[in-house]
């Protein structure tokens, strides 16, 4: 099963666009990720830069209006994730678990919807677009 845990700095979502990095808290995170790695759990991570540099696509009008960050209205946001396979929830959550994080981070944790998870209508419909995850 594959799971993205996502990490929610709480404060994230006014951070500026240089937010200044902990290198011993760097280090710790690293740590943290190259015992996933070595436990063969680990598919693929990266952190995010604050939400000051990004933007937002609505589609609330039917026409996409464009919002560029900050966001005034949010209250988490992502800070960076990891896409893990691993037997079970519970071991996704145990992994979380392990994390180094503050105490101003949250660690959700998702499972990834597979093809198998929808009915047969469904998966005849996205059959043949395995190749859109490369």
């Amino acid at each position: 099963m594959r799971f993205m845990m996502l990490m929610i700095p709480l404060g994230y979502e006014s951070a500026p666009a240089d937010v200044p990095l902990d290198p011993e808290r760097i280090a710790a995170m690293m740590r943290y990720n190259e015992a996933l790695k070595d436990a063969g759990v680990l598919i693929t991570l990266d952190g995010l830069h604050p939400p000051s540099t990004g933007a937002r696509v609505s589609f609330a009008t039917g026409v996409p209006v464009v919002t560029d960050g900050p966001f005034t209205e949010a209250k988490e946001v992502l800070g960076g994730y990891w896409m893990i396979e691993v037997a079970s929830r519970e071991e996704a959550i145990a992994w979380a678990r392990k994390c180094p994080a503050s105490p101003n981070e949250v660690i959700e944790i998702r499972q990834v919807q597979e093809i198998a998870d929808f009915p047969p209508d469904v998966q005849e419909v996205v059959a043949g677009f395995d190749d859109l995850k490369k």
